[in-house]
C-alpha cells in the first residue's frame, strides 16, 4: 500500500489506496462485494456496496459495480478520498520490552496481544505506536512501516528487530530476504508429533476459500516457498513441545506448516485449534483443556530467539528470551497430566 494518490486526477480529488488484492490462480469467478467481504475484516456488504456504487472499487484499474466478477489473477483495490488510517500515525505512550539497543537497531519483546502495525480494525495500540512514541525519524520499510525489518502475529509473543537507520533497514531487510537470519520459536501443538525432527516444505498461499486463513499449496505455481525445520522437546501424549527454526519467512508460516502435517497448534483459534483435537469426552478432561485455554487464551506460540548480523560491526549477535509466563503455566499444566494420564488409557 501506499500514502500517495494511486490514480492521477484533480490534486484536490486525490485517490488513496486503502486495500489490494491479488486473486489467486484457482479463484472460480466471484462478485466482487463478496469477494471482497472474505477479505476485509469488520466490513459490511452495504459499506463495499456503497463504495462500489461511488466508484471506489476498481478491478484492474478500472471502476466496476459490486456484481462484478472476479477472477483469477484479477487485481482488486478498495480507493477512497481519506489516506488510510494506518498513515494517520499517533505516537502512544506504551512501555516496550528492549532487550538491546544501539545507535543502528532495538531488538523488542513483543507481548501476546501486541499487534505489530496499525491495519485492518487495529489503528492504535500497536508497537508501531509506540516506537513512533519512543523514538524520531525511523526509516520506513518497503511497506511505509517506520523501522519494521519483520513481523510477528498479534498473539504470538516474542523478538523483533526494529531498525533505527536506513543503512540498519536495508542490511536488515537483506538478511531476512537471504535467509541467512535466524529464528527459533516453541510451539505447543495438538498430538505426538512422530518424528523426533523433520522439515516440512510446501508453497504457503492465501486460501482459496476462507481468505482470513493461508494454506499450503501443493501447485508449485500457487502461494510462496517456505519450509519450516522442527525438533521435538517434550512429549505429553496428547500434546507435544516442539522447537521451530524458520528458513522463510511466510505469514501465518508455523501455524500452517504445522497444520498440513496434522499437528495444529494449541489454543490457535484461526486454524482450528481451540477444539479437542487428541484426546477424550470425558468430562474431567474437557474440564482440563478449558482450564488450559483460560490460562493461555492464544495460539501457543512464542518467537524464542533471533540471530543477525549487526549492520555496522559485522558480527553475528543472538538473543534469547524466556517463555511468557502463559505458556510457562500450560506447559507446567499438561506436564503434570501427562504424568498420570496417557491417550492410550483413557481411550480405551
Amino acid at each position: 500500500m501506499t500514502s500517495k494518490p494511486i490514480v492521477e486526477q484533480d490534486p484536490d480529488d486525490e485517490l488513496y489506496e486503502h486495500y489490494r488484492f491479488e486473486a489467486g490462480k484457482g479463484q472460480q469467478p466471484l462478485r466482487v462485494d463478496k469477494f471482497l467481504m472474505n477479505l476485509v475484516e469488520n466490513a459490511t456488504r452495504n459499506k463495499i456496496q456503497q463504495a462500489a456504487a461511488a466508484g471506489n472499487i476498481y478491478v484492474n484499474d478500472v471502476a466496476v459495480k459490486s456484481n462484478h466478477k472476479v477472477k483469477s489473477n484479477d487485481v482488486v483495490r478498495v480507493l477512497l478520498e481519506h489516506p488510510p488510517y494506518e498513515y494517520l500515525l499517533e505516537p502512544e505512550n506504551i512501555p516496550l520490552n528492549i532487550v538491546f539497543e544501539d545507535d543502528q537497531l532495538l531488538v523488542v519483546n513483543k507481548e501476546p496481544g501486541m499487534v505489530v502495525h496499525p491495519g485492518h480494525g487495529n489503528y492504535s495500540g500497536t508497537l508501531v505506536n509506540a516506537l513512533a512514541y519512543h523514538f524520531e525519524n525511523l526509516p520506513m520499510n518497503s511497506s511505509d512501516r517506520p523501522g519494521l525489518v519483520h513481523r510477528i502475529d498479534k498473539d504470538t509473543s516474542g523478538l523483533l528487530v526494529v531498525a533505527k537507520t536506513d543503512q540498519a533497514m536495508a542490511y536488515l531487510t537483506k538478511q531476512f530476504a537471504d535467509k541467512t537470519s535466524e529464528r527459533e520459536y516453541i510451539a505447543l501443538v495438538w498430538g505426538n508429533v512422530n518424528d523426533d525432527e523433520g522439515t516440512i516444505e510446501g508453497n504457503i498461499g492465501r486460501h482459496v476459500k476462507d481468505r482470513m486463513q493461508m494454506a499450503v499449496f501443493a501447485d508449485e505455481a500457487m502461494g510462496k516457498h517456505a519450509v519450516t525445520h522442527y525438533k521435538v522437546l517434550e512429549r505429553f501424549g496428547y500434546v507435544t513441545l516442539i522447537s521451530c527454526k524458520l528458513e522463510t519467512g511466510r505469514t501465518h508460516q508455523i501455524r500452517v506448516h504445522m497444520k498440513h502435517i496434522g499437528h495444529t497448534l494449541f489454543n490457535d483459534a484461526r486454524y482450528g485449534g481451540e477444539r479437542i483435537l487428541k484426546g477424550t469426552t470425558f468430562t474431567k478432561y474437557k474440564q482440563f483443556i478449558e482450564n488450559c485455554f483460560k490460562t493461555l487464551p492464544r495460539q501457543a506460540l512464542h518467537a524464542k530467539t533471533l540471530g543477525f548480523e549487526h549492520p555496522t560491526t559485522k558480527e553475528f549477535i543472538r538473543f534469547d528470551t524466556e517463555l511468557p509466563q502463559d505458556m510457562q503455566d500450560v506447559i507446567e499444566k499438561w506436564r503434570n497430566y501427562s504424568k498420570s494420564h496417557t491417550p492410550e488409557e483413557e481411550e480405551a
